[in-house]
């Protein structure tokens, strides 16, 4: 499993370590990317994972929390509502993208924004979102439950006060996992939050998403190859970066307590 991981690491440090500095991280790309930096795809790609986990987080636990407290595991229901999700979940992103494309860029009228690319990232990484906090809420051990009822806990205050600290390691997993998602998607953010790659001024701007970014220098720029490279280094370098901060908060002696 590692050795995968530092050859992809190797690679890319090999082929675009040499364009990497502060420079390319703030200047606004020019020339197709050929010149400048990334610094306006970098707050693109904040604005739209930002609305991603706005949508992913609330909708994804509250789904997760009706599927496994409130829906019969062998109800009707519940194996319609789980084939529903495993469907969406394997849906290929294209789709989603044409999906996304029809309805919020030109049905509800955003047009090509990072509001509309975030929102149909919302509709890729909610299913994964809500399957792996299911997951996370149903083995939470019953001696929780039954403390939580001892204690004379309503419902709510059970969920609020012991299911969901306790589950929260896997809902956490199930964000990150939507996190990584969201960044490495390329098709969807195409056909919805556009190609510009100007700064961004609000969530109806178009922007260029560091993914789409990496595919345009790579596959229609050339000589663009290396800055592809870089450009994957930042974006990889996120991920692990975002792993690490989640990893050391879930670490911290007063959410395990929690």
């Amino acid at each position: 499993v590692i050795l995968p991981l530092a050859w992809l690491i190797l690679a890319l440090l090999q082929s675009g370590f040499s364009e990497l500095s502060w420079a390319f991280l703030v200047e606004t790309p020019a020339a197709a990317g050929r010149q400048g930096g990334i610094g306006s795809l970098l707050v693109s790609t904040g604005l739209i994972l930002g609305v991603t986990l706005a949508t992913v987080i609330p909708l994804g636990l509250g789904a997760a929390l009706y599927l496994s407290e409130f829906t019969p595991p062998e109800s009707r229901r519940a194996r319609w509502l789980g084939y529903s999700l495993d469907v969406l979940a394997g849906v290929p992103s294209i789709i989603f993208a044409l999906f996304g494309y029809q309805f919020f860029a030109i049905t509800l009228g955003l047009g090509f924004s990072i509001l509309a690319g975030g929102l149909t990232l919302a509709c890729m990484a909610l299913p994964l979102m809500v399957r792996t906090s299911e997951q996370a809420l149903r083995s939470v051990p019953r001696e929780l439950r039954r403390a939580g009822a001892a204690l004379a806990l309503s419902h709510t205050g059970q969920l609020r006060r012991v299911l969901v600290p306790a589950a929260m390691p896997g809902i956490v997993a199930g964000a990150i996992l939507s996190i990584g998602r969201a960044l490495a998607e390329t098709a969807v953010l195409l056909f919805t939050a556009g190609y510009v790659m100007r700064m961004p001024g609000s969530l109806m701007d178009s922007g260029r998403a560091l993914s789409v970014h990496i595919y345009d220098l790579a596959m229609n720029v050339p000589g663009g190859m290396p800055r592809a490279a870089a450009t994957a280094l930042v974006l990889l370098t996120l991920i692990i970066l975002i792993n690490l901060a989640v990893r050391h908060l879930l670490l911290r002696p007063g959410v395990a307590k929690a």
